[in-house]
């Protein structure tokens, strides 16, 4: 994994922001076969479903979210 922080945010996404890893190369073997196969429904009835995560209107602005 490679993340683009430094300096103090490298120590607090270890010690305090990250609170898990899940190794998940079992299952993107699983999609690729499925997918390989042709069977794209198959692949996506695997993969979690995604959620939208709301911004705050003055935070979408910032990164330029609509």
């Amino acid at each position: 994994m490679q993340v683009g922080l430094s300096g103090e945010a490298v120590h607090r996404y270890v010690d305090e922001w990250l609170v898990g890893l899940t190794d998940v190369t079992a299952l993107a073997r699983s999609v690729h076969e499925r997918l390989t196969e042709g069977d794209e429904p198959a692949a996506t009835a695997l993969l979690p479903v995604e959620r939208p995560y709301p911004l705050p209107p003055e935070v979408a602005r910032v990164v330029g979210a609509d």
